[in-house]
């Protein structure tokens, strides 16, 4: 019981850090807006990240492609890793560190958005793609944690929590990740609801 207080305790006080942080609520705000953007530009929206970042992306994904709470459209998220013959055939291939960079070039269009999750925002694939998302004229919104990383450098928008604790980063992911979801969703279709 003590490891859960501490967990609990933990996720608290980074909780409270981004209540009073209004330059990351401020980001969040941004970055709600300019999906609602592509969306509403007939534009799509990636996620790439790996492990229990993976997860998340994949989960906000299925948020946006789905439903969150309303009965509606469908709009056009993917978690890029989710077809794994692709995924093999290009770590294979070519090398892990390219399995999303080279979907990107394929498939990404100027106006869409790539998402980019990683704790440590050093991920190589994750960088390559938001290089290969630069070039191609994609928004790029790195999702991190306290550190950054190399994808500071690379991110149009960054939602940066404030925590080097990875459960604790990722958890927080989900939850920013579920409220810009929600938002997305009540602000395009809340007369639908």
């Amino acid at each position: 019981m003590r490891k859960l207080h501490v967990s609990l305790s933990e996720t608290s006080k980074i909780i409270k850090s981004i209540t009073s942080d209004l330059k990351l609520q401020e980001t969040i705000n941004t970055v709600t807006q300019e999906i609602i953007r592509c969306f509403n530009t007939g534009k799509k929206v990636m996620f790439c990240g790996n492990g229990g970042s993976a997860a998340d992306a994949q989960h906000l994904a299925a948020e946006l492609s789905g439903r969150f709470y309303l009965d509606r459209f469908p709009l056009p998220a993917e978690a890029l890793h989710v077809n794994s013959s692709y995924i093999t055939a290009v770590a294979n291939d070519y090398s892990f560190d390219k399995i999303y960079s080279r979907y990107v070039a394929g498939a990404g269009k100027e106006g869409d958005i790539l998402i980019g999750m990683t704790t440590s925002g050093n991920s190589e694939n994750i960088i390559q793609a938001f290089n290969a998302a630069r070039e191609n004229k994609i928004i790029t919104v790195g999702f991190t944690g306290k550190n950054g990383g190399r994808i500071t450098q690379l991110s149009d928008f960054l939602i940066q929590v404030p925590s080097t604790i990875i459960p604790r980063i990722q958890e927080m992911h989900l939850l920013i990740g579920h409220v810009i979801c929600e938002t997305v969703e009540k602000e395009m279709f809340g007369n639908e609801g």
